[in-house]
């Protein structure tokens, strides 16, 4: 039977994602794990996030394959689960009851007020959500998202001007942006996406991700070039980068738990 016969003949490839969990003995707890057989995937990923582990399995890999990379792994995923304790998150706003609210790698004392329109505003008391009374979970995640955008231009437009001297041209367009795993990335065009989980963080890891970004305008690349511009425009940018190594995922799962 010819090659293309076979490939005729031969069943269609399954699309169906398939989904169940097994369980993992962690030094000091049981964890599920979710697992996912997925037609899509090209290798075994194992991932964190806040709603916990997840292993991704392509459906040529068998269970046993899965469950031999989970215990070698174990030890990377204990570390990772740390990054999402309780006790390094604040709890999620519930309206009417104080809170603490991330921003600029602090929690701001939060408090509601009632109002006519919804508004989310910092004074000297901290911050301060104005709440109607017909206001619903998806006005709340709506004010967050326009809070934090107000927040991150004004801190773009603090810093921007410091940094163009130098450059070929400013960045056309700067969109803000939920992003999975990258802070910044710069289009060929010209146009600047940065991610809004910044405004969460320490002040100066998001200026470094802005001095990172402009700098592409010079370098298109990471060569020893491109880390240059950077080091004469942001000198301490290699302590910027550990601070998201060790604290970039918890601050992106706070980013999806308020949104």
């Amino acid at each position: 039977m010819s090659r293309l016969l076979r490939r005729l003949l031969s069943p269609a490839p399954s699309t169906t994602v398939q989904r169940d969990t097994v369980r993992l003995r962690l030094d000091d707890a049981e964890i599920d794990v979710l697992r996912v057989r997925d037609p899509r995937a090209r290798r075994i990923k194992l991932s964190v996030d806040e709603r916990g582990a997840r292993l991704t399995l392509p459906l040529r890999a068998s269970l046993q394959t899965g469950e031999r990379f989970l215990e070698q792994h174990r030890g990377w995923l204990s570390e990772q689960l740390q990054h999402y304790r309780s006790d390094r998150m604040p709890p999620p706003l519930v309206p009417g009851e104080p809170g603490r609210l991330p921003l600029r790698g602090e929690l701001v004392p939060l408090r509601w007020q009632e109002a006519r329109y919804a508004k989310l505003e910092i004074d000297e008391q901290g911050a301060c959500v104005h709440w109607p009374a017909r206001a619903t979970p998806t006005t709340l995640k709506r004010l967050l998202r326009e809070f934090y955008e107000a927040q991150t231009r004004a801190d773009v437009g603090r810093w921007l001007p410091r940094y163009l001297p130098g450059l070929p041209r400013a960045p056309t367009r700067i969109r803000l942006k939920v992003m999975s795993s990258q802070w910044g990335s710069l289009a060929p065009d010209g146009s600047m996406a940065l991610d809004l989980a910044l405004v969460l963080g320490k002040p100066e890891a998001f200026e470094y991700v802005l001095v990172h970004e402009l700098c592409h305008l010079l370098q298109a690349n990471h060569s020893p070039a491109f880390w240059h511009e950077v080091e004469q425009r942001f000198p301490a940018w290699r302590q910027q980068r550990d601070y998201f190594q060790h604290e970039g995922r918890r601050l992106k799962a706070m980013l999806r738990q308020l949104l």
